[in-house]
């Protein structure tokens, strides 16, 4: 399997590189292309995992139909075979992985939603009694599920951490209408989809969104609910009060952890076990909330 790092296109403009998409104007879209880069820590790893950058275009895509009736989004091609002739010489890269997205006038946001106490929640509350601007009950367990899931925006850096962002000082920066309106959108499509998911064995604890404007309507963009943005535990694994197995992308972050990289230089290489087992998840992720086999040839 040839894994797809750099992406260069003859006769497009790249206008930018993310730690895991290459964006290339195309008229008056966007070409946007899954790499198998692969991020932790805020650095983006030397190794390639092999199918992670379709596996999270076609997780994506499954998301924008299924929350289609809920929310525009910015897909306008997902098809390779009705992608324009120029982009044909470029299947080997581009099938499976590009889709061919609307321009919008992107909100600096990160719009994450919570349904359980987790991760950095967990965390902050244990210091503060809080999670962003929620003040919560005492006494709740690690993993508990909130009575009602909670918004706590970040802002969204093009490197190093996002930065939490209080719903105050958001709705100063971008609106208080326009903030109301991304914290609603947001918790309504994350409980869809946390419905739906529950149906197939998975709990989402957490995710992110980046939404955007166009013509003065709110757009779905970027990733939705993949493994790279969201917490994905096993629903019969499930116990309160102690840390859950998941199947995102915080296995990596386990094993990195528990190596000697300090995460202030560049990162190692991994081993081809953690490669392997890496994609595995992505596989995992991919048919449990798809509901279909992933093919290899895809």
């Amino acid at each position: 399997m040839k894994t797809i790092g750099n992406i260069e296109i003859k006769g497009l403009k790249k206008i930018k590189t993310g730690k895991v998409r290459e964006v290339f104007e195309t008229g008056e879209n966007l070409l946007i292309v899954t790499t198998d880069r692969i991020s932790a820590f805020d650095y983006v790893l030397p190794t390639l995992i092999p199918y992670k950058g379709i596996l999270l275009n076609q997780i994506s895509l499954f998301w924008f139909n299924y929350l289609n009736k809920q929310v525009d989004n910015h897909i306008v091609q997902s098809d390779f075979d009705k992608f324009p002739e120029e982009l044909k010489n470029y299947e080997e890269i581009l099938r499976g992985r590009a889709v061919i997205v609307k321009k919008l006038d992107i909100l600096p946001v990160e719009c994450i939603v919570r349904g359980y106490i987790t991760g950095s929640a967990w965390n902050e509350y244990l210091e503060t009694g809080k999670v962003g601007d929620e003040v919560l009950p005492s006494g709740l367990e690690m993993c508990a599920k909130f009575p009602e899931p909670i918004f706590t925006p970040t802002t969204k850096e093009s490197e190093g951490h996002d930065m939490p962002l209080s719903f105050k000082e958001a709705s100063g920066r971008f609106g208080k209408e326009v903030m109301e309106l991304i914290k609603k959108k947001s918790i309504d499509i994350y409980k869809s989809a946390a419905h739906h998911a529950s149906d197939k064995g998975i709990i989402i604890a957490d995710t992110k969104f980046e939404f955007g404007f166009l013509n003065g309507n709110i757009i779905l963009a970027d990733e939705v609910l993949t493994p790279d943005s969201s917490r994905f535990w096993f629903k019969n694994d499930y116990k309160v009060g102690k840390s859950q197995k998941s199947f995102d992308k915080q296995f990596l972050r386990d094993y990195l952890l528990s190596s000697s990289w300090d995460r202030n230089s560049v990162p190692p290489e991994l081993p081809e076990e953690i490669i392997l087992k890496t994609t595995e998840r992505y596989i995992t992720s991919y048919e449990n909330i798809v509901g279909k086999k992933f093919q290899i040839n895809h």
